[in-house]
């Protein structure tokens, strides 16, 4: 482009990136959608199986606790939900430091650091036999485990354009549906297992589990790449192609670390809505994935049977949220599936606090994780697609996150013993948390509408072109250049 740039479309409106001659000659030279499927096959597969086995490792303390793990240490209902949140406090204020550390060390042996790390942890767990124990270890495996998820999801900010996060996102995080219906199975055949080795049912979920961890974690510094410059996958002329259009869809990649982009990550308003959004889904995400075996049994169901049925509430989870993420993608918006999915996770749960018949309480169930997980996933990818610059993206990532783990702190609460079996206070609270959503992800919404007119208004005044984006790479998304997905 030679002139100043028309009036935005209806693509750039939504967040598509503006083509430079350099873009355009280098799509005609290779295939962007056979590098896209490149990327899916080298890193998808292996990272969700890293967040299948962390989400797997921290949310299996609900089938232990279905399996007999409070009357063999004898647990009060106060102490078990102490046990369950311990885990978030480190995990939450810890990463933003492991993120920083991800960027200034390798990908490749940072990752699997941390993991062989809360491997060992959750082996350990299966030898306790307190309440200071269990306590303990939880602590640890929040301390280790602390960089996995924002670490990974920036990881594929750093691969993938903005316009195609959202999918990978989506499939990254359906990780964490999927292990809770292999949980749910793991825990029905390892609950056979009591009296094996002198150790009870619900040790062998932890020890199977954690080994598990470890084994895979070895194997991630032989597999996990670094980033587009040293994939060997790709041909010279695709990783130019990559490196470009990441540049240029990303409003400059900032790659040495300085101080002011973390300031400017601090003082960026929408870090706080997305922090927020984050927070109150992440609430009702953990509370569900924490409780779901309990919320069962509350049902009426017995604990074996409460093991199988928390399975289909993930798979059909799973589905919507892959959907929902290929959907987001294809129309460039983020904040429409967020409301919607945060309507239904809060239609599911008013179900769940109406009804007094166990099958309509389960439909209720089924319902929520419909919402609750496409909205998690469209929320971090409208985060990351958001924040332009490697070392603001990675700081905001870790605070949304970590803000969220708050939520994860808060929710291990809210299912309270003495609440049984109706539990009116804990679905009480995800309905307000998922209205919260759906007012905020509204909210930014316009507010994201009204900067991105904003910006073309100041593009068209100033006579700003395409060529001049190197001129305002230090703003990241504050660029001119640069529209927000809305």
């Amino acid at each position: 482009m030679s002139e100043a740039i028309s009036p935005m479309s209806t693509e750039e409106e939504k967040g598509g990136s503006l083509t430079s001659p350099r873009l355009s000659y280098a799509s005609e030279v290779v295939d962007p959608r056979r590098i896209l499927r490149k990327l899916d096959w080298h890193l998808l597969p292996f990272v969700s199986i890293l967040y299948l086995l962390s989400f797997l490792d921290r949310a299996n303390i609900g089938n232990a606790k279905v399996a007999g793990l409070t009357t063999d240490l004898h647990l009060t209902g106060i102490q078990y939900n102490w046990c369950s949140a311990v885990f978030f406090l480190p995990y939450a204020f810890l990463e933003v430091p492991s993120n920083m550390a991800l960027k200034l060390l390798r990908p490749s042996r940072w990752i699997p650091f941390i993991m062989v790390s809360w491997g060992i942890v959750m082996l350990s767990m299966a030898f306790v036999k307190s309440f200071r124990g269990l306590l303990a270890v939880r602590i640890f495996l929040g301390i280790t485990e602390a960089g996995l998820f924002p670490g990974v999801t920036f990881y594929l900010c750093l691969w993938y354009p903005r316009a195609a996060q959202a999918q990978r996102v989506s499939i990254f995080l359906s990780a964490a549906t999927v292990a809770g219906a292999f949980g749910g199975i793991l825990a029905f055949g390892i609950e056979r297992m009591d009296g094996i080795g002198g150790l009870a049912g619900w040790s062998w979920i932890f020890l199977l589990e954690g080994l598990l961890t470890v084994v895979v974690s070895v194997l991630s510094f032989f597999f996990m790449y670094d980033d587009p410059e040293t994939a060997s996958f790709l041909t010279t002329e695709e990783r130019e192609w990559l490196l470009s259009t990441l540049k240029e869809d990303t409003a400059g990649s900032s790659k040495s670390f300085q101080w002011k982009f973390l300031t400017h990550a601090l003082t960026d308003p929408y870090t706080y809505l997305y922090m927020f959004l984050y927070f109150f889904i992440a609430l009702s995400a953990y509370s569900f994935a924490l409780f779901l075996p309990t919320i069962i049994t509350g049902l009426g169901y017995s604990a074996a049977h409460a093991q199988l049925l928390s399975i289909p509430p993930y798979v059909i989870g799973c589905l919507f949220t892959v959907a929902c993420g290929v959907l987001s993608d294809r129309w460039r918006m983020r904040g429409p599936f967020v409301l919607l999915g945060a309507l239904a996770g809060l239609a599911g749960y008013a179900i769940l606090f109406a009804t007094t018949k166990a099958v309509v309480g389960y439909v209720g169930v089924l319902i929520a994780s419909c919402g609750i997980f496409p909205a998690t996933a469209c929320v971090l990818a409208w985060t990351g697609g958001n924040t332009g610059g490697d070392v603001k993206r990675g700081v905001v990532i870790a605070m949304t996150i970590g803000l969220g783990n708050i939520g994860g702190f808060a929710a291990s609460f809210i299912y309270r013993t003495q609440d049984s079996p109706r539990y009116h206070p804990g679905h009480a609270t995800n309905i307000g948390c998922l209205a919260a959503v759906a007012v905020l992800s509204a909210v930014g919404m316009y507010a994201l509408h009204r900067v991105n007119r904003q910006k073309q208004l100041q593009v068209e005044r100033s006579g700003i072109t395409a060529e001049m984006a190197e001129e305002f790479s230090e703003l990241g998304d504050k660029s001119p250049l640069y529209r927000y997905t809305l």
